[in-house]
């Protein structure tokens, strides 16, 4: 089963929900209008669907290896880098200066989804490299960025992160790896874990954005600083030259993304890997903070784009497979599971999860294009605040369903998703990682609850509850669609909005109670979040059909998905709200060696 990507939901979402008017207006990017954004959307399609998608399975059988000290990637795979290059797909989003296009996140973000749903594997490359690029671009000194961002806008260069190392997990605090001064660079040496393209043979450099710790810098995370470490040494003329002191040692072997190289990075074996600063000393995890938001917003896409790809195999499935007889004995022989009641509930699951978590995706991505060019600085504020609440939301809510639904895509196939050969435990075994890495979701969940609740009192989120409402009162009571799901969304920020204060008054005297219940938290978060877009696209949907603007049976769907998340998503904040608040702390009363 190969991938179509759902240009028709992308362009709704980017015309009619988000908006894309306002964004294409803001000062330093690109103008866009919907002709060619349609234009975008169709070439990028066919990318997606021609050239990565057949990769994906081929991917996940061979994997990258490592040969003599090189990592190789599958077959295939450095001759759709070279066409991902060549065609200009990794320059999208970037500044015009160093050679990107300048167009919007929000144009940029769909592009993604693409990426990842035909082949969640290849696209890791272009996302860890947009990372570091981000962070250049913010933190690099003009000779840095002269130097490399050029080749790593172009893609001709890829970037890494290079944080984390075998005793420290998430605790960057904890690192080891050195940087010793040495005239107008430092000598790095250490050992890295779970760095993602660390080493491959697409282009012909790597450079490798490393956390170091310098002698006499102060314990823990303040004591951290960040490096530019090339895999080659940049020559004065900008080419590669002499093959710097780092080398992948292992290639990780995994549960899925096979074709990306989870490398291990030893850096100095022969003396010190050579690096340069970013920024100033000991502020290099502020640093690596600055690829973040863009980091997380992308592995939420991963979780939106693996359920898209799930689905679309699991619906093929369900129209083609011919199974029992209807169960209301409408026919007196087989017919295909598609008319089953339980697998249209499921890939009704499917979808929605797909619609609620692809138009949060696309909003943030609009408020980020908003805070980085908007000339208001007040609205620039606002749109930061919004986005700094909604990213650990996008990030683990989208992941989490991207496993919960990929589950449900082998489900629908029956016994016939649990054998490898249908590809359908390849979507469930990629996407298990995005829980984990970018920082795991219960660290999103508690991001989420300290950081952005508590720092401000709750005063971004309450302004979030009050977006919500505005929607809410935009909604058609006289419909009995618009209706019921205007009465479900409301119960469910009555339930996000007591969970908020029941955090808010827990969090200071209680931390760990509030803690325990962080996860649900965010899950009842996401879930109004969702539900809110979805609000939002079922009045861009009726707004359409008066006008009688586009496909009507599509926007008919629109409105079905949003009844039935009314009906099957939205009641869920109720017992979200009732395991956060009502829990009495027996997991935190469990003695460590009772459990």
């Amino acid at each position: 089963m190969t991938y179509s990507a759902p240009i028709n939901d992308m362009r709704f979402l980017i015309n009619d929900v988000v908006g894309l008017d306002d964004v294409s207006a803001l000062p330093g990017v690109q103008e866009v209008t919907p002709d060619l954004v349609d234009a975008i959307l169709e070439e990028a399609g066919k990318f997606a669907a021609d050239v990565l998608a057949p990769l994906n399975r081929q991917g996940d059988l061979v994997g990258a290896v490592l040969e003599n000290g090189v990592v190789r990637m599958p077959d295939g795979f450095g001759e759709a880098y070279r066409q991902f290059v060549e065609s200009g797909w990794n320059s999208v989003s970037f500044e015009e200066e160093y050679g990107g296009q300048n167009l919007p996140l929000l144009i940029g973000t769909p592009l993604s989804e693409m990426w990842n749903a035909a082949n969640m594997a290849f696209s890791l490359c272009p996302l860890l490299n947009q990372g570091a690029i981000d962070l250049l671009s913010a933190h690099g000194s003009a000779e840095q960025k002269a130097m490399y961002l050029e080749k790593m806008i172009s893609g001709e260069w890829t970037g890494t992160m290079n944080l984390t190392e075998p005793q420290s997990g998430t605790d960057l605090g904890t690192l080891k790896t050195k940087a010793i001064k040495e005239g107008e660079h430092y000598r790095i040496t250490g050992q890295k874990i779970f760095i993602t393209y660390g080493d491959h043979d697409m282009a012909e450099n790597v450079i490798h954005m490393v956390l170091a710790r310098t002698p006499d810098a102060p314990a823990g995370s303040r004591g951290i600083s960040l490096f530019i470490v090339p895999k080659y040494l940049v020559r004065e003329d900008g080419t590669p030259g002499e093959r710097n002191d780092l080398r992948c040692v292992s290639v990780e072997h995994k549960l899925g993304i096979m074709a990306s190289p989870t490398c291990v990075m030893s850096f100095g074996d022969d003396g010190g890997a050579i690096g340069y600063l970013v920024g100033e000393e000991n502020r290099g995890l502020e640093c690596m903070f600055t690829m973040m938001n863009t980091e997380r917003l992308g592995v939420g896409l991963q979780g939106v784009a693996v359920i898209e790809r799930s689905y679309q195999q699991a619906l093929a499935y369900a129209r083609d497979r011919i199974q029992s007889r209807p169960i209301d004995g409408s026919s007196p022989t087989p017919v295909t599971i598609i008319h089953h009641p339980d697998v249209r509930r499921m890939l009704m699951s499917m979808r929605t999860a797909i619609d609620a978590t692809r138009s949060l995706a696309y909003d943030v991505a609009a408020a980020i294009d908003r805070a980085r060019h908007h000339p208001d600085k007040e609205i620039q504020a606002a749109n930061q605040k919004y986005v700094d609440l909604m990213i650990p939301v996008v990030k683990a809510w989208s992941t989490d369903l991207g496993v919960e639904m990929t589950s449900v895509g082998i489900q629908i196939h029956g016994g016939m998703g649990f054998i490898e050969e249908t590809g359908a435990a390849q979507h469930y075994r990629d996407a298990r990682i995005a829980p984990i890495y970018e920082g795991t979701n219960g660290i999103q969940a508690n991001d989420l609850l300290g950081r952005k609740i508590m720092r401000d009192g709750g005063t971004g989120a309450r302004a979030f509850v009050e977006r919500v409402k505005e929607t809410l009162g935009e909604m058609d009571g006289n419909d009995e669609g618009n209706l019921r799901l205007r009465t479900r969304l409301s119960d469910s920020v009555a339930d996000l909005e007591s969970t908020l204060a029941w955090m808010l008054d827990t969090y200071p005297g209680e931390t760990n109670r509030a803690a325990h219940g962080a996860v649900p938290f965010l899950h009842l978060f996401g879930i109004v979040a969702g539900g809110w877009m979805m609000a939002r696209s079922s009045i861009a949907a009726k707004a359409g059909i008066a006008k009688a603007n586009g496909n009507a049976q599509f926007l008919e769907g629109k409105l079905l998905n949003a009844r039935f998340y009314a009906d099957h998503w939205l009641p869920r904040t109720s017992a979200l709200r009732e395991i956060v608040c009502g829990d009495t702390g027996a997991a935190l009363d469990m003695a460590e060696d009772a459990f």
